[in-house]
């Protein structure tokens, strides 16, 4: 199977791209500039202007869309963008396209996941059998907004929060699995193997980090604050990943608390 990948330079590109070479797929990958890798065909292609986008789709059989931008051209690239991607990929003749969004896009209200669920509108209205997978979020972010948060001293946070990472590894086999088993024209949810609350993961990454930061609860206002406290950003669907919160700390940064 002939496969393209957008947003292939991402960290869940840098997951599905080896595990798709290992499975056999001949697959092509995009970039906003030159790259090369080994099993890998390399195309530039940008979906916030359209350059390279229908040459990108010519003659695959199947596209995993991960490209996005959730900083800067949310709008050109996630929402125009994809509109650009199937276009080119219907006319194309690609049999599946798989989309890859988030889980709580629908409920909870943040700019980003506006952008989001509408590119999954784009996608099921656009004429290419398809299938969406919504993952909760990679430990990778967490870290990351755990190290943001506490930049200053003490880490920031609403410690009532909750979120269940997933392995970006797990949803790069589980999107190999679509793959193989055919468009859903539907939605189809994906999660890590436990939910967490934002104190609960800041206690982990502070034992693992050896870091003695403090946690100061700042309860996040509105509906927002309401729907990440109620769960908007987890799921109960099954099957779920089996790496751990904890399994990333370790991985990353040693279990044993650095003093």
């Amino acid at each position: 199977m002939r496969v393209l990948v957008t947003g292939a330079a991402g960290t869940l590109g840098g997951a599905v791209l080896p595990r798709l070479v290992a499975e056999g797929f001949e697959v092509r990958a995009t970039s906003r500039r030159p790259r090369s890798g080994a099993g890998v065909r390399w195309v530039v292609a940008d979906l916030a202007t359209g350059e390279g986008v229908t040459a990108a789709v010519s003659g695959v059989d199947a596209v995993l869309h991960l490209a996005s931008s959730p900083v800067r051209r949310t709008h050109q690239v996630d929402v125009l963008g994809t509109r650009r991607l199937v276009g080119a990929a219907a006319a194309a003749g690609v049999r599946h396209l798989v989309y890859v969004s988030i889980v709580g896009v629908d409920r909870v209200p943040y700019r980003y996941y506006r952008h989001k669920l509408a590119a999954e509108q784009v996608v099921a209205a656009g004429g290419v059998p398809w299938t969406v997978l919504r993952a909760t979020q990679f430990p990778q972010f967490l870290d990351a907004l755990v190290r943001a948060s506490g930049r200053l001293g003490p880490v920031i946070g609403d410690r009532a929060v909750v979120a269940q990472p997933v392995d970006p590894g797990e949803v790069a086999e589980q999107l190999i699995e679509l793959l193989r088993t055919g468009a859903r024209d539907g939605i189809v949810e994906y999660g890590g193997p436990e939910v967490l609350r934002f104190d609960e993961a800041v206690r982990a990454w502070r034992q693992a980090r050896g870091s003695r930061r403090p946690l100061l609860p700042v309860r996040f206002p509105g509906g927002f604050g309401r729907e990440l406290r109620a769960g908007g950003l987890v799921t109960d669907a099954q099957p779920a990943g089996r790496r751990t919160w904890a399994d990333y700390l370790a991985d990353t940064y040693g279990r044993t608390a650095a003093r």
